[in-house]
């Protein structure tokens, strides 16, 4: 189970590097000088099987095998294993069929509170689980709430961001580089690696 969980997830890995080399050297500069019916006369054709691949199945088949993988690897259990691979393909089947339905402004607001309210309870509870620290290092929690903030800044610019094309008014105005969603982003999940690192070479310490 455990070298099994190992395979399935480099294998997720090597995956998704794989169609993130292709889609910066191929895809991108095709994107980038192509008018839709020229794309459309070229293996990326938007609804073509190598389009709706990379579409559908290159990075969410990536990361939803590298969950599945590394949950066999950490030993839990093939319960715990299917309940995570069940939850997280009805999340993407949901997203799809929402998205299949066309602009639903209600989506957007039910969507926005509910981030803002999850937010606000991972916060409070943050801050209950660092009081429990007590005398022990802070910096692994510290770095997590960094994380944290960084990736509601860039869920509220996504917002901002992707409501543009839909808003009559704001279609007036002159188009910026989303840049800024990205590195709020790059940060937001930086941090969120530094911390897990930090709490692991902390464990490390306590056990030599």
């Amino acid at each position: 189970m455990k070298k099994a969980g190992l395979v399935l997830f480099w294998t997720a890995v090597i995956w998704t590097i794989f169609w993130g080399v292709i889609v910066t050297i191929i895809r991108k500069p095709a994107i980038s000088s192509l008018t839709l019916d020229e794309l459309n006369q070229t293996i990326w054709a938007i609804y073509g099987p190598v389009g709706l691949m990379y579409g559908v199945l290159s990075n969410l088949l990536g990361v939803l095998v590298a969950g599945i993988g590394i949950l066999m690897y950490s030993g839990a259990k093939g319960l715990t294993v299917l309940k995570f691979g069940v939850i997280t393909l009805l999340g993407f089947i949901l997203a799809l069929g929402t998205m299949m339905l066309g602009r639903i402004p209600v989506l957007f607001g039910i969507g926005g509170t509910l981030i803002l309210l999850a937010f606000f309870g991972i916060l409070w509870f943050w801050a209950k689980e660092r009081m429990d620290l007590k005398d022990s290092s802070t910096a692994a929690t510290d770095l997590k709430l960094v994380g944290y903030v960084f990736m509601l800044m860039a869920a509220w610019w996504a917002c901002q961001v992707t409501g543009v094309p839909y808003a009559k008014a704001a279609q007036e105005l002159p188009q910026v580089s989303p840049i800024h969603l990205m590195i709020f982003l790059v940060l937001g999940w930086i941090f969120l690696f530094l911390s897990h690192y930090k709490s692991h070479t902390d464990k490390k310490k306590k056990k030599t």
